[in-house]
């Protein structure tokens, strides 16, 4: 089995992640007044999601780096996606949400696909000498 393109997948979930999180963290007021959406009353409701994302980001980081040894971390990453894409659908569908989410969303939707394939293929997967 080839595990470049699961090596790259998790490398770049890690990158997208990580710096949409630095971006919230460090420019979140920012995002919020260019997108003309009304930011939460306290910046901890923006950083402490912030820093989480980088969390991922870091995670992503490790299981590029050895896919088949932290392959159960795959799991938290689909829950990530699930969670964030859920959530934002739900609330589009039921009486809408600011646009700026909604990127987002389309996008989490798509690593959560791949990180089932990948998730899948690395069950078959021997550790690596």
């Amino acid at each position: 089995m080839k595990l470049r393109w699961i090596k790259v997948l998790f490398w770049l979930a890690g990158i997208y992640d990580a710096l949409l999180g630095a971006a919230f963290l460090f420019f979140g007021t920012d995002i919020f007044r260019v997108t003309r959406v009304t930011p939460p009353n306290h910046i901890g409701y923006i950083q402490f999601p912030a820093l989480v994302l980088i969390i991922f980001g870091v995670m992503f980081f490790r299981i590029a780096a050895e896919p088949i040894k932290n392959r159960e971390m795959i799991w938290y990453g689909v829950a990530l996606k699930a969670s964030y894409s859920g959530v934002t659908f739900w609330h589009d569908f039921h009486g809408g949400i600011p646009a700026m989410w909604l990127p987002w969303a389309w996008t989490d939707i798509i690593f959560f696909i791949l990180f089932l394939v990948a998730w899948k293929q690395l069950a078959s997967a021997q550790p690596e000498s």
